[in-house]
């Protein structure tokens, strides 16, 4: 943060955001002069502030504003964070508003001395991963993201931009302090003894033994390397069921300001991983068999649409390509590469959520500790599963019949 953003920089709250919207000419225009406005503090995410802002006379008049924090916020002061991500998310919802608007939320402002992006509010919308926890099905969940994944990460490959223009964007979109997040919290923390991993007393002795496995470590730092070194395409970054908002007919993608130029696989990877989550919560959270084995086809069946969705929309960019020089069996070869890596990311993602600092709510909100341990240990199970068996995947069927037979840690 420079000297000067530093002197025009401070934390909002309920009450001066208001201020702030009624001193912006472009954000005030939302409103009438006559609306009282009234703000809510929502974030229950792990980094920023984030809030509501009504027209208490008309309610559908709204934004929500969320703003950097110049820490984690789920930690504290004591880790401290640069508030430069909020200039990342935002030229990466520029990007994704460019490719892909049917699956983006609209943005308003991006205040870069308060660091903080002034957005449409999906109120009529819910986090997806809220919605799997309650059982909720989504018709157009599959179709959608498979075509954000599509034309966000395709389209800013180098298959399709220029080849200096991808070398300014790569440079563009450096976010070292989140992708170390990244790095320590997927990639090295859950396999190893720390203070900052977070499980319940009873998943102990299966935490050490997955620990144990310097095989499994192998992988992972495979992929830590893959994650630290391929530049691909701009992926989000952090494209799991907490950053997605839907409804029975809409399908939006948010948060993007873990996003930088690294591989399409840990995206993909992301959301298969964290569907998968739900998929092991659900051991513990329906208790009738028949009822538990259809909401967990369904999301086999997403997880298998989602992918056949990418790979179609895909095809159009490889419609486009040299096919001298990129013949299909290599263009066969790609695709395959990003399903086994997506494999690979995804069971990292998958334990790292068990494991490690800032778990998900579907397994970590089981109340009853024995249904818990067991809904853990089989993430855990399919976590490493997906992960050590990636190279024999060749086709998303193979890999959800393999992960979703496997045995718990």
């Amino acid at each position: 943060m420079t000297e000067q953003a530093d002197k025009k920089y401070y934390a909002l709250d309920e009450t001066t955001v208001v201020n702030y919207i009624q001193s912006h000419e472009k954000l005030s225009a939302h409103f009438d002069d006559d609306d009282t406005l009234t703000a809510d503090e929502v974030g229950d995410g792990n980094l920023n502030l984030v809030f509501k802002v009504y027209a208490e006379q008309t309610p559908s008049r709204t934004m929500v504003i969320k703003q950097s924090l110049p820490y984690v916020r789920l930690v504290g002061k004591s880790w401290p964070l640069s508030i430069e991500r909020s200039r990342i998310e935002a030229q990466a919802l520029e990007f994704h508003n460019r490719l892909c608007p049917e699956h983006t939320p609209d943005v308003y402002l991006f205040d870069p001395d308060m660091y903080l992006i002034a957005m449409r509010n999906l109120d009529d919308h819910i986090i997806l991963r809220k919605g799997l926890i309650e059982g909720i099905r989504y018709p157009h969940l599959a179709e959608h993201v498979g075509s954000f994944m599509a034309k966000t990460l395709a389209n800013t490959s180098d298959l399709v931009m220029a080849h200096d223009e991808k070398k300014e964007q790569v440079a563009r979109f450096i976010n070292p302090e989140l992708c170390k997040i990244t790095e320590d919290l997927v990639f090295t923390e859950p396999y190893r003894e720390t203070e900052r991993n977070a499980y319940h007393e009873e998943l102990t002795p299966f935490v050490r033994s997955l620990q144990a496995d310097e095989a499994l470590r192998v992988e992972v730092a495979k992929m830590k390397e893959k994650f630290m070194t391929q530049a691909q395409a701009l992926i989000h970054g952090d494209l799991h069921t907490g950053s997605i908002m839907v409804n029975q007919a809409d399908t939006y993608v948010i948060d993007p300001e873990f996003a930088f130029f690294g591989p399409m696989g840990f995206d993909i990877g992301a959301i298969i991983g964290n569907l998968l989550l739900n998929h092991a919560a659900q051991e513990a959270r329906i208790s009738d068999e028949a009822q538990r084995k259809d909401f967990q086809q369904y999301l086999e069946k997403t997880i298998v649409d989602l992918w056949y969705t990418f790979v179609r929309e895909f095809q159009n960019t490889w419609d486009t390509v040299d096919a001298v020089n990129m013949p299909p069996a290599y263009q066969e070869d790609y695709m395959l590469r990003l399903l086994q890596d997506g494999a690979g990311f995804g069971g990292c993602k998958m334990m790292r959520r068990v494991i490690g600092l800032a778990g998900v709510e579907d397994l970590r909100g089981i109340e009853d500790t024995d249904a818990k341990t067991m809904a853990c240990r089989r993430a855990l199970g399919m976590g490493r599963t997906m992960l050590m068996n990636r190279h024999s995947f060749h086709n998303i069927e193979t890999l959800l019949q393999t992960v979703t037979d496997s045995q718990p840690i």
